[in-house]
Order: structure tokens, then C-alpha cells, then sequence
């Protein structure tokens, strides 16, 4: 079985630019979320949101930005940080493939363009919408700009989707159908119809009055999520074509494992959880009490987190350090998943465990060991990461350190 290693690493969120910035963020315990004051969020039940502290067409450019829906520019900022973190790696075109999830993809351009249709007619709609909204349209505009023949997929798993592309990445190089992928998820949907519809569903925190207080994974007093925009991207390569040109090695990409609930369209499973830690592990060809770190998916919903907690005290216990970095970040929907696992690269790197922020009052029913207050040091060695969507996707990570 082939060995995958990560070699880099890129992003673009509420609290930072790259990756150096959103790591250091996340190490002090800062929060991403801000009020939405734009005249379109005045009459919503909610009026916040995590917003990428770099806007990703400042750092494009306006002649590629304006030709690429939001989404997409998050996803090539990422992709071009992660691309020469990796000190860009020289590989034929065929071996190199591109796997990016998102949840809804250009859903900015899709209402955006409706909303020119509607107004000025048909001769007004951008000849570029189509490419833009395409929910391939991340995928596809990387494989073109690394020239990636390998393949160029795109998971749409809701929320699981950023994790589930790195899982895949994963069974590209162990199948050997490639040497090098990139991989990780992009969003980009903070809209009113988004939010108002989230709300409707009453998945969504109400805190208008204290943004950076509204994302309280674990906590007693949690009421929902925060909606938030981004990408994580990591570069994987084969352990053999890594150690032969002489990469960093970041950490280990040891094992994944999915799972769909088949049970309901929002409701999560705690067992189809569970059996997504265990068949990562299995992946891994490690046991639960080797796994001493958990990034939670923890969106700060109260029956999410408390079924999330049930399905890790199944499946790894109670001594693993867990962590919920949406406390921080709020939710990156389809990038969640590949944010957490540039999170979890770098707390292995670092031997170093973020603290949930907000946690106040932790919820007595959890019954996890919560990283909480400051960072948590000590050598990690395995670490778990999870990402659970709408669908019943659950999708679970588990990397080691190099």
C-alpha cells in the first residue's frame, strides 16, 4: 500500500489570508465572525458572518477575479499558497490529479446573474456564468492553471465535502493513479437567501448583539452556527515521489473513511459517525487509543455536538484532546472539513492543540476531554479529523506525524 504524505498546505478564511495567519489566529483564540452590515443583511433574523479577512480578488486581480465566481477565487488563493508551500512539485501532467468539494459551488453568481436576468434581460447576463457557477468550476479552473490531467473531481457531500476530496486524494495514490494531488474544499455563500434559509431551519445562532460570542461549540448555551466563507487545500504526493525530490514532509495522511447515514436530511446518525472514526482508523492501521487529538466538526448546533460527542466516545473514547476550530472560523460549509485538516497537519507539526474558544460552560452531557482556555502542548502522534454533512455524508481523516 502506498504511503501519502503532505507536503503543503494553503488557505483563505475569516482569519487570515494564508495559512501563517489563520494558524497563529487560531493558536491566540481570536474570532473571524463580524456584524454583516451590507444593506441586504438590515431585515434578517441573523446579521453576522465569517467573511475572509483577505478579499480573494485583491489578490487575483480584477482580469481573473471578475471571470471567476467567489468560490473559485478562494479555492486558486489557497491552491497557489499550497502549490509552492509544496515548493512546486515537478510532476507529469497525467499523475497529477485535482479534487476540490464545495457544497453549493457559485451560488454568488448564480442569484447574482437570476437578479441581472430579472432587471436588464437576457443580453445582460455575463458570458461567464455558466463557468462560474458550475459546481466543478474550483476543480476545473486549478486543473487548467497546474495543467493537471490526472483528473479533476469534484464531491459535493454538503458540509463533508472539503474532507471527503481529501479522502479521495488519498485512494488516488494508494490505487496509483497518481503521484500528486490537490486537494480540499472552497465556499462562498454568505447571501440572504443562504442565511434566511439556514435560519428558517433554525440551524443558525441568533447572537447579533456579540458576534464573536455567537460560535460556542460544546457549550451549554449554544444555539447554532455561524455561517462562514473560505478555502484549505493540501498538496499530497506519493510517500516514494516525495522522499525522492527531497519534500518537507508535513505529516501523514495514514487513513479516511466514509459513511452515509441513510436515515434523515438533516439529522445526523451517531453510529454512521462512529463507523466513519473506525474505518479511518482500520485505514490508518491504528487503534483508537493511538488517535490522542480530535478536530470535531462541532458546528455549535445542540443536537449536532452532543450526537458528534456520543459517536467519538464510541469509536475512539474519552482520552483523545478535542477541539472545535468553528469557534473561531464559523462554518466554512464544503472548505470545513479541509480547513480542519490544515489545522490538524499543523497541530501535529507543532504538537500543539488549539483551544475551543467560547466555551464557557461546557455541556455536562459531552463527556470529552475539551481542549478549552489556552492551547494544549504535548506530543500528539495521530491525530483524527472529523466533517459531517447534511445527507447523512460522514467522512472521517486520521493523519500522523512525519
Amino acid at each position: 500500500m502506498q504511503h501519502v504524505t503532505v507536503t503543503g498546505l494553503g488557505a483563505t478564511t475569516p482569519l487570515g489570508g494564508d495559512v501563517s495567519q489563520t494558524w497563529a489566529a487560531l493558536l491566540e483564540g481570536r474570532s473571524g465572525i463580524t456584524a454583516l452590515e451590507d444593506d441586504w443583511a438590515r431585515d434578517l433574523p441573523v446579521r453576522m458572518g465569517g467573511r475572509m479577512r483577505t478579499d480573494p480578488g485583491e489578490v487575483l486581480g480584477r482580469v481573473t477575479a471578475r471571470r471567476l465566481d467567489r468560490c473559485q477565487q478562494a479555492a486558486l488563493v489557497a491552491v497557489r499558497e499550497a502549490w509552492q508551500d509544496a515548493a512546486a512539485p515537478e510532476v507529469e501532467p497525467e499523475r497529477l490529479a485535482v479534487v476540490i468539494g464545495t457544497g453549493v459551488g457559485g451560488v454568488l453568481t448564480t442569484l447574482g446573474q437570476d437578479d441581472v436576468l430579472e432587471a436588464s434581460g437576457a443580453r445582460k447576463v455575463s458570458p461567464y456564468t455558466v463557468p462560474m457557477l458550475m459546481p466543478n468550476g474550483p476543480a476545473a479552473v486549478v486543473s487548467i492553471e497546474f495543467g493537471a490531467r490526472g483528473g479533476a473531481y469534484t464531491p459535493v457531500s454538503a458540509c463533508a465535502s472539503g474532507a471527503e476530496a481529501i479522502a479521495m486524494g488519498l485512494d488516488l495514490i494508494r490505487l496509483g493513479r497518481a503521484d500528486v494531488v490537490i486537494a480540499g474544499g472552497a465556499e462562498a455563500c454568505l447571501h440572504p437567501l443562504t442565511i434566511a434559509g439556514f435560519a428558517q431551519a433554525k440551524a443558525m445562532s441568533r447572537r447579533n448583539d456579540a458576534p464573536e460570542q455567537a460560535s460556542r461549540p460544546f457549550d451549554s448555551g449554544r444555539d447554532g452556527f455561524v455561517l462562514a466563507e473560505g478555502a484549505a487545500m493540501v498538496i499530497l504526493e506519493r510517500a516514494g515521489f516525495a522522499a525522492a525530490r527531497g519534500a518537507r514532509a508535513y505529516a501523514m495522511l495514514a487513513g479516511a473513511g466514509i459513511t452515509s447515514d441513510a436515515y434523515h436530511i438533516t439529522a445526523g446518525l451517531p453510529e454512521g459517525q462512529a463507523r466513519a472514526m473506525r474505518l479511518a482508523m482500520e485505514s490508518a492501521g491504528l487503534g483508537a487509543g493511538d488517535v490522542r487529538h480530535v478536530s470535531a466538526h462541532a458546528t455549535s448546533t445542540p443536537p449536532g455536538d452532543l450526537a458528534e460527542a456520543t459517536s467519538i466516545s464510541r469509536a475512539v473514547g474519552t482520552h483523545a484532546a478535542v477541539t472545535a476550530i468553528k469557534s473561531m472560523t464559523g462554518h466554512l460549509c464544503g472548505a470545513s472539513g479541509a480547513l480542519g485538516a490544515v489545522a490538524t497537519v499543523l497541530a501535529l507539526r507543532d504538537e500543539v492543540v488549539p483551544a475551543t474558544r467560547n466555551l464557557d460552560a461546557p455541556d455536562p452531557e459531552i463527556g470529552l476531554d475539551l481542549v478549552s482556555g489556552k492551547p494544549r502542548h504535548g506530543r500528539l502522534g495521530a491525530a483524527m479529523v472529523n466533517s459531517f454533512g447534511f445527507g447523512g455524508h460522514n467522512t472521517s481523516l486520521v493523519f500522523t506525524a512525519a
